[in-house]
């Protein structure tokens, strides 16, 4: 198989999938090396295919698809609040696609998150403690945004309260 071939194949594996697809799991797919397919999305994402990475693979970016409104909401809490408020969210029925914080030498820093459910934060808690990684959150003191997806305007007004009365909602004092 060609290259050109192989990223149309992949552009289209990742338009059927509904989950995460790994760089491991389409390399062994496409029978190539999983760096191979690392800069096949790299040349799929230029030639603009918007393709995020998510702590458990690749999937087509949510953000306009998939229905629902987007909003931002600013929150703030430790670390160890974290699992906390982002079940908070996906209780409401909301997705939380991405976490960004403002860097003081970086700027802003985006972390695609792509949690759907209960089960999907639990996965990412225990890969970010498999791996002994920290939270973007910790770099500002707690201080974040999250681009939710939500199913209407209710389901974000309640998740709004819901972080405000677990005093996650962030606001200016």
């Amino acid at each position: 198989m060609r290259s050109e071939q192989r990223r149309a194949a992949i552009l289209s594996t990742l338009q059927q999938e509904t989950a995460p697809v790994s760089a491991s799991a389409l390399a062994r797919q496409y029978g190539v090396s999983r760096q191979i397919i690392v800069g096949d999305v790299a040349l799929l994402r230029a030639a603009g295919a918007d393709i995020a990475a998510t702590p458990r693979g690749y999937v087509l970016s949510q953000g306009a698809a998939g229905g629902g409104i987007l909003r931002q909401v600013a929150c703030i809490h430790r670390a160890e609040d974290m699992v906390e408020e982002l079940n908070l969210c996906v209780d409401q029925g909301c997705a939380v696609l991405d976490v960004v914080v403002e860097h003081p030498v970086y700027g802003q820093l985006v972390g695609q998150l792509q949690l759907f459910s209960r089960y999907d934060v639990g996965q990412f808690a225990a890969r970010l403690e498999a791996e002994q990684a920290h939270a973007l959150s910790e770099l500002t003191d707690g201080i974040h945004l999250h681009t939710l997806r939500c199913p209407d305007e209710d389901a974000y007004r309640r998740v709004c309260q819901a972080l405000e009365q677990a005093g996650f909602l962030y606001k200016e004092g």
